[in-house]
């Protein structure tokens, strides 16, 4: 379920704000999150089907993410040491639902999960966050605890199912914050990119301004 404001920024782009349903299950190995937890996708309209699906669920101890691509041919190409060119998605996330800053404070986020890279045989997952270009301040918490993941690779996409603890998200506190800033983009080598709103024409992954909003819903 999601709605559109009317609010119209300096920038001219319409401001989505997406609801997020509550899941208070334990996260296990390729927990899949129930349909009505499906995000929408806004830069796909009028432009065909997306070949992503994104998931997203909260709870107090943290937020569950589940993503599936399909409509793949060639293998996932990720790697540790290159994760800006790697296929996976990237996920952004304000503790604070700031829009009226175009530099990141510490409670922005930057998240990134790829079914495969890590390891020997770089076949393992890679869950990860990242600093944000231009940031005002690193949140103190990146990176404090791992983010679970796990993954199924097959020859036409993957899963990948994982959960963000709450000590990784500076300022989480759904009691008083209800509302966060939010963005995706999925990154695929073969199948190209799929943001949630807006490409990579405007400088989404390092102005929050630029980032839908995301309301934390109780049913």
């Amino acid at each position: 379920m999601s709605s559109v404001t009317s609010q119209i920024p300096q920038n001219m782009l319409f401001r989505y704000r997406i609801d997020c349903r509550r899941y208070d299950e334990k996260w296990t190995k390729m927990l899949e999150l129930p349909k009505p937890a499906a995000l929408p996708n806004f830069w796909t309209m009028g432009r065909g089907e997306p070949y992503a699906e994104i998931r997203l669920a909260w709870s107090m101890e943290g937020v569950y993410v589940w993503a599936r691509v399909k409509g793949k041919r060639q293998t996932v190409w990720s790697r540790e040491t290159q994760i800006l060119d790697s296929d996976g998605i990237q996920l952004w996330i304000d503790t604070r639902d700031t829009h009226n800053v175009h530099r990141a404070t510490k409670f922005c986020h930057w998240i990134f999960l790829s079914p495969a890279g890590n390891g020997v045989k770089k076949d393992q997952p890679i869950a990860t966050m990242l600093k944000i270009n231009r940031a005002k301040e690193d949140p103190p918490s990146i990176n404090r605890v791992p983010i679970k993941i796990s993954s199924e690779n097959r020859k036409t996409g993957y899963t990948v199912s994982a959960f963000i603890p709450s000590l990784c998200l500076s300022g989480w506190n759904p009691d008083e914050h209800r509302q966060l800033g939010f963005n995706y983009l999925v990154v695929d080598r073969e199948l190209g990119h799929q943001p949630l709103a807006i490409g990579s024409e405007l400088p989404v992954a390092e102005d929050p301004s630029l980032w839908s909003s995301m309301r934390l819903m109780d049913d």
